[in-house]
């Protein structure tokens, strides 16, 4: 599936060859893992199209001389929060932009083309998730059209055998 030309921002869609750029975007995005644990999630994704058992992509923005400046990585998930829950829905598994290349509508074309790869898949809707204290990611959400449907706080506890 070829998206349509987003060559404003370089986005495509993302080949093998990226996988170590993008691998140091996840580490720079998500730093409790490295960027070789990200690379190995990175490589399933690029090579078979699934991200668990539902499809998903990496697409990347690039620069003049081909270097990415950016990656949103999307996929299909049977249901989220506050969206029908009789269709699938296009999800955001991570969505960043270096930090010297942002404002300029780079993460816009990013999430523009995640849109219409997930449209494309037969979804309505589009989800996404950021943590309670990211204000940016949240505005930056908010500004792409994105409405916030719930907050919540989890919570875990260890079953201590015999207590």
């Amino acid at each position: 599936m070829e998206l349509p030309d987003l060559a404003i921002h370089g986005v495509r869609r993302a080949l093998i060859g990226d996988k170590a750029q993008i691998a140091s975007m996840c580490a720079l995005l998500w730093p409790e893992s490295s960027a070789a644990e990200h690379g190995e999630e990175v490589g399933v994704v690029l090579t078979s199209g699934l991200y668990g058992t539902m499809p998903a992509v990496f697409l990347v923005s690039t620069d003049a001389d081909g270097s990415l400046t950016g990656f949103v990585q999307v996929g299909l998930r049977s249901h989220a929060d506050g969206c029908d829950p009789s269709r699938q829905v296009g999800f955001v598994e991570g969505w960043f932009v270096h930090e010297r290349f942002r404002r300029r509508g780079i993460g816009t074309d990013l999430m523009r083309a995640a849109e219409r790869w997930a449209e494309l898949q037969g979804c309505a809707e589009m989800a996404s998730d950021t943590w309670i204290d990211e204000e940016i990611s949240q505005k930056a959400h908010e500004a792409l059209g994105f409405e916030i449907v719930d907050r919540c706080v989890h919570f875990r506890k260890r079953i201590v055998s015999g207590g």
